[in-house]
């Protein structure tokens, strides 16, 4: 895939292209993560005119100015403008975690857009009781109130990078190893004197300052009217049970659920088996 990138009324983004024919389908990556996410699945979606991208803070892309918010509307801003540049009226969604609830959440706002999406390990978005708003509202406004400019950890070369990512999974049973984790490492560090250091912006570890309630996700998944994939990887993981996914899925008016063993990252553990589902449904 080669890089490419959009200069947007946010600012420039990047993202990874393979050779731009067939069916127009922009890739969502997860949090803290980046386009090279789907480069173990690019080979096998050739049918696919794909386009990865970095979202804001990530990767080769902006970071957002002072002030600026990592939320979804933000998200679903960027996909949108991305997609104006690229010429596309209409195109598919693929998502992984985070970019998956981005790509359900942009799928209900704007059905006219959005042919048909494809996630994996979320659909809709993380829910929260609303008796702890005023909690997480409280956690929030202390962490970015409190949140000093400190200087970036240094590494000597990338294998320390990938060491360092290895060991701070925030995600139980990702299934990440070194080899992986060395492809979403070598795009999410920028050079410094000495060595590397994160690329990402240091904001998105901020906590939200809300979460849509369970009911607010049941009508965001109401409103998706095209057909969707759903990917899950087995065991469930604990922030999205398995009785939960397949709940979701059932509130889908065109919905399928696939099921697989591996960890959050299976798409880049299993990319054969995950783009082959994932490219035959896009197509169909």
């Amino acid at each position: 895939m080669r890089e490419v990138f959009f200069d947007t009324p946010q600012g420039r983004l990047s993202a990874l292209r393979n050779h731009g024919h067939g069916r127009p389908v922009l890739a969502l990556h997860g949090w803290l993560d980046n386009a090279a996410s789907f480069l173990p699945m690019a080979e096998y979606l050739q049918g696919l005119d794909l386009v990865a991208l970095d979202l804001p803070g990530h990767g080769h892309s902006l970071h957002l100015p002072v002030g600026g918010d990592y939320n979804f509307n933000t998200a679903m801003m960027v996909v949108l403008d991305v997609a104006d540049a690229l010429g596309w009226q209409q195109f598919d969604l693929l998502g992984h975690s985070m970019g998956a609830g981005i790509a359900s959440l942009l799928a209900a706002a704007c059905p006219e857009r959005i042919r048909r999406l494809a996630v994996i390990e979320m659909l809709g978005a993380l829910s929260e009781a609303p008796q702890h708003t005023a909690k997480r509202m409280r956690e929030a406004l202390a962490a970015q109130r409190q949140r000093q400019s400190r200087g970036l950890r240094v590494f000597p070369d990338i294998d320390t990078a990938v060491q360092a990512r290895l060991h701070a999974s925030r995600v139980p049973g990702s299934g990440l190893d070194a080899a992986l984790l060395r492809l979403l490492v070598e795009r999410g560090v920028r050079a410094v004197d000495g060595g590397y250091v994160w690329s990402s912006d240091s904001r998105l570890t901020l906590p939200s300052l809300t979460r849509m309630t369970c009911e607010q996700v049941d009508d965001v998944l109401d409103a998706i009217a095209c057909p969707t994939l759903a990917i899950f990887a087995t065991p469930a993981q604990p922030y999205l049970p398995d009785a939960e996914r397949q709940r979701r899925v059932l509130r889908l008016a065109r919905g399928q659920l696939l099921l697989l063993p591996g960890g959050h990252h299976l798409h880049m553990q299993q990319p054969a088996p995950i783009a082959g589902a994932a490219c035959e449904f896009l197509q169909g």
